[in-house]
């Protein structure tokens, strides 16, 4: 019998150790690259390496395991991508996919020339820019770096004109592009796993609603309230959004639902995504067994909820802490409770160390139980 493929991932966090767990149900070998060996992905991988993903000898090395390559993060230089595809690596989703997604004004751009709904945008290249997106926006509007930002991280809401130093210096918009984004008052926000098979097939996961906290997922609603034609806009959306940029796997699209009923895009992440978490526990087929179908070219799995509703909770740390948390014999007694811990070394205040998801008959039903065990996780020393 032929020998599987070994899949490659980069990056060695929660996500990685998600995508080995489905990979092994499958039997599929896993490796990984992560700058440290102390990592969410290193118990569960069959092979971790340690080292710079944004390094080509590091790449290299973990091409060198694998018979192809996959991502957990966006912030993998694009360039060093191309090089190993130049060389004959096999990369789903591939290097021009990456760098599209991971300049947000570059994907930004790219979906407005596909006809795609997002909110108005320019460039902000210079503090004098910055002048004059405040004039075309008015207040507030938000100010965000081009790269790396995440969690909230490298945006800024500009308030009122006393703020525009303050924005311009917190982002360092002297040494990282920026760009200015009209404000939205949105009335829910939506999110939408797609996968994208590199066979060909396109499929897609319920649409949720996501409530955040900080700029923080803290809560996955499964599936949205939403009249049956509002979600059909949202699905078609999606689906074009993910085939503008060519992305191969799962691909989390995040929406604005505005007070009129329509749809803006907000952001697209190239991989699989917080917002799909809680297919593990209450999908036929998770995002992450689907990503890792989807760039072996596999049959797709069904991305229906087995039971009517589902709500996933993130479990973020207290502060500096333990990464194993007092609470969690009280959480279990909770019924239907399924409860994920990441193994990370240490809690920090906001830092993702696990989700709980609960599944049943109505989205209220399930929301109370997942409150309800959430409550006694605590990452604190004791």
């Amino acid at each position: 019998m032929k020998k599987p493929p070994t899949v490659g991932i980069i990056g060695g966090g929660q996500l990685s150790r998600m995508l080995c767990l489905a990979a092994t149900q499958l039997g599929i070998p896993t490796a990984t690259l992560e700058r440290k060996q102390n990592c969410p992905a290193a118990t569960v991988s069959g092979r971790h390496l340690v080292g710079d993903w944004n390094t080509i000898e590091a790449l290299r090395a973990l091409r060198a395991e694998s018979d192809l390559l996959t991502l957990e993060n966006e912030f993998v230089e694009a360039e060093a991508l191309e090089q190993l595809e130049r060389e004959g690596a096999i990369l789903r989703p591939g290097s021009d996919c990456l760098r599209t997604i991971q300049d947000k004004l570059l994907q930004k751009q790219s979906l407005q020339a596909a006809g795609l709904p997002t909110p108005d945008f320019q460039a902000t290249d210079s503090r004098a820019e910055l002048d004059g997106a405040a004039e075309r926006f008015g207040y507030p509007f938000v100010l965000k770096r081009r790269r790396n930002g995440y969690d909230g991280k490298g945006n800024f809401t500009v308030e009122d004109q006393a703020m525009l130093d303050e924005g311009w210096s917190e982002l360092d918009g002297e040494n990282h592009p920026l760009f200015a984004e009209a404000f939205c008052r949105f009335q829910s926000e939506i999110a939408i796993m797609v996968c994208r098979s590199s066979a060909g097939p396109q499929i897609h996961y319920p649409a949720v609603e996501t409530i955040q906290k900080n700029h923080i997922c803290h809560v996955v609603k499964a599936p949205a309230a939403l009249p049956s034609a509002v979600e059909a806009e949202a699905v078609r959306i999606a689906n074009r959004a993910v085939s503008t940029v060519s992305g191969i796997g799962s691909v989390g699209v995040e929406l604005f639902l505005t007070h009129d009923q329509t749809f803006l895009v907000n952001e697209l992440a190239p991989r699989v995504h917080n917002s799909g978490h809680y297919t593990i526990d209450a999908c036929h087929c998770s995002q992450f067994e689907n990503h890792l179908r989807a760039i072996l070219g596999l049959p797709l799995g069904n991305p229906g909820l087995v039971r009517p509703a589902a709500v996933m909770i993130n479990l973020l740390g207290d502060g500096p802490g333990r990464s194993y948390p007092s609470g969690v014999a009280e959480a279990l007694e909770v019924d239907g409770v399924h409860l994920h811990l990441y193994g990370k070394d240490r809690s920090q205040l906001g830092r993702k160390m696990g989700h709980l998801t609960v599944i049943g008959n109505s989205v209220d039903d399930a929301l109370e139980r997942a409150h309800r065990a959430a409550q006694p996780i605590r990452f604190i020393e004791t």
